[in-house]
């Protein structure tokens, strides 16, 4: 039986905001995915708590680590 793909061409080239196990939380412009939702984030930072952000380039999320995926529309999540 064939594997369904994660739909996420839509995200691609944009910045979405990553919710990660471990509470973690990462933001990124998506430049990549496969089947089984491992994806690519560039210019990718992580918010620390208490707000501190934490550049960390260009990074690959394993999917099984991924709680949530959405598009960050909010400024606060811009990286400069």
């Amino acid at each position: 039986m064939p594997q369904a793909q994660p739909e996420l061409k839509k995200y691609m080239e944009k910045r979405v905001f990553c919710q990660l196990n471990g509470n973690r939380k990462v933001i990124g412009i998506l430049r990549g995915y496969d089947v089984f939702m491992n994806i690519v984030l560039d210019e990718a930072f992580e918010e620390k708590q208490g707000g501190e952000k934490v550049a960390i380039g260009m990074v690959v999320i394993r999917g099984n680590s991924v709680v949530m995926l959405e598009v960050s529309i909010s400024a606060a999540y811009s990286s400069s």
